[in-house]
């Protein structure tokens, strides 16, 4: 994690000592970037998502090591709220509290919506939004005992803008935002507050993926596809990193963000700003 920016962010690398943290979704990517961002902060936390046995233990060990902090892994499947039960009951049971949230698991599907199938549209609708829902209502108990918490769901620049062939993520999107206003207005006098994040492009090994699709698809070299296709609607033509979102994830999670609820902000480069 890139100390200096979470300090600018934040004015202090440790300002969630003592805290603790699920972030869904957190094995790879935008999560495991903001896992590390709030670990280098000093929360514990609770690493969620799936992937080979060896590698999320390999993370673990990782993160520990570099931060001090402890973290568990949960396998919990997000489509399924008796799972999701279990990974609160994780936290609580480890470390005795869970005072931030962050609604990261999401999947992507693209194609015309009179040709999406039924089980696709199910599975993003359950997978991004449904899933919030599940860890918001059992996470709140706890943050009601503890006098407060931070609930952060990462939305994307989709759910403020649509395009094309995105129909079931920019709907369970637009929803994740509807959401955030509601549990915001619900929780505003008990020292709760819940934020989405709507990034634009975002470096991950699923945009090296893209990428490489893409220059297959058009024939177009890297960079090209890059600047024309994939961040075509991004004026400022860059892949935001994982350790910016962790960065900002961070600040909202502190007490310095303690009058920020109920918000959809950007971090798209410009995509919005159209």
């Amino acid at each position: 994690m890139n100390v200096t920016l979470l300090q600018a962010m934040t004015g202090s690398a440790r300002v969630l000592n003592g805290k603790v943290a699920i972030v869904t979704g957190s094995t790879s990517g935008i999560g495991l970037g903001i896992a590390h961002a709030f670990a280098s902060a000093g929360a514990s936390v609770v690493i969620n998502g799936f992937g080979k046995q060896d590698e999320i233990g390999n993370t673990i060990e990782s993160l520990q090591r570099e931060t001090g902090v402890a973290a568990v892994y949960s396998a919990a499947d997000m489509t399924k709220p008796d799972e999701i039960a279990g990974m609160v009951n994780l936290a609580l049971e480890t470390f005795g509290r869970l005072d931030i949230l962050v609604n990261n698991a999401g999947i992507f599907h693209v194609g015309p919506i009179d040709q999406l199938p039924v089980e696709k549209w199910d599975a993003v609708v359950a997978i991004n939004l449904s899933s919030a829902f599940h860890t918001i209502r059992l996470a709140l108990p706890a943050m009601h005992r503890q006098g407060g918490g931070r609930i952060i769901n990462i939305a994307s620049a989709l759910a403020l803008v649509g395009l094309p062939l995105t129909s079931a993520y920019a709907a369970t999107k637009h929803g994740i935002v509807g959401l955030t206003k509601v549990v915001a207005l619900e929780t505003a006098e008990q020292n709760i507050t819940c934020n989405a994040i709507c990034p634009g492009n975002v470096w991950t090994p699923l945009a090296e993926e893209r990428i490489a699709e893409q220059m297959k698809v058009h024939g177009l070299p890297r960079e090209e596809v890059i600047r024309t296709i994939l961040l075509a609607e991004q004026p400022n033509k860059r892949f935001a990193m994982a350790e910016e979102i962790g960065a900002f994830a961070t600040f909202l999670a502190s007490d310095a963000a303690a009058s920020i609820t109920g918000a959809a902000l950007p971090m798209d480069g410009g995509w919005t700003a159209h």
